[in-house]
């Protein structure tokens, strides 16, 4: 057996590899039509301009979904690893779903309103992405903290602290030269601008925010690499119980519905 055929560690790979795919393709086809500049332009800003906006907005719609499906995996996960008794990892487990649903469902947000298009919608699917998002990277460091060693070794939890640091480094370098970048652009719609020259006013923050972005979004992707080892003790069980021997009528006397004492889990997570 293949280590992507163990339990469901395919789904945080497949999403991983999918939006991977969704960024750089985008890039290599916005750079070859010269709708963007090739020195790391915004990842927005290689899905403004048609054709490789339709693509962009579709693929980015399929990642939101995948990270939906993996944030709830492992919040049963960890629901089914923790007791009762201990209330932080329980309330940081649930905190973590709600902030993963609401990242994945800033992807959404940004694959259907266009930079160029609708910028401050733009602009709050891209902070709900990538600072919600953040936030659920640091709540799932903390998760691990209180589950190692005994459920995961120490050294991925210190992997996931890394990242989780080079989250947070990439978030402020982008917020800071962002903001210098606007400051010195007074009255020019930065908004709109996909093509920069290089020595002209506002370049060197412009390159510093790009380049802080695509990191930024990097180490966001990378952390869910961590899931992998996790997932591959999960396991996707599904029960078909037949209630009545006839489709139309009502329950058969003495039809036996299901057995007494059995379950229909659909996930099952261990150590």
């Amino acid at each position: 057996m293949f280590w992507w055929q163990q339990g469901l560690c395919a789904l945080p790979a497949a999403l991983v590899v999918w939006t991977s795919a969704t960024f750089i393709f985008s890039y290599i086809t916005a750079v070859l039509l010269r709708h963007v500049d090739p020195l790391l332009p915004y990842i927005s800003d290689t899905g403004t301009t048609a054709p490789e906006r339709c693509v962009f907005g579709i693929m980015l719609d399929v990642s939101a979904f995948l990270g939906v499906f993996t944030v709830y995996t492992r919040y049963k996960q960890v629901e089914a690893l923790s007791s009762d008794s201990d209330s932080r990892l329980v309330r940081l487990n649930a905190l973590g779903l709600f902030f993963g649903v609401v990242s994945s469902f800033g992807m959404c947000v940004v694959a259907n309103f266009q930079k160029t298009a609708v910028f401050p919608v733009h602009l709050l699917g891209a902070v709900l992405t990538f600072g919600v998002g953040a936030l659920y990277v640091l709540v799932q460091t903390l998760v691990s903290f209180l589950m190692q060693p005994k459920v995961h070794s120490k050294n991925l939890f210190k992997t996931r602290v890394l990242l989780t640091a080079w989250t947070f480094c990439s978030i402020i370098c982008m917020f800071v030269s962002s903001l210098v970048m606007f400051s010195l652009l007074p009255g020019v719609d930065v908004a709109h601008k996909l093509h920069w020259t290089p020595g002209e006013t506002g370049y060197t923050p412009h390159l510093v925010s790009t380049v802080s972005e695509w990191s930024l979004a990097f180490s966001f992707i990378s952390f869910f690499l961590t899931f992998i080892r996790d997932f591959q003790k999960i396991e996707l069980r599904a029960e078909a119980v037949v209630q009545n021997v006839h489709l139309y009528d009502g329950p058969a006397e003495g039809a036996v519905c299901h057995r007494e004492g059995e379950e229909s889990p659909l996930l099952g997570g261990g150590t």
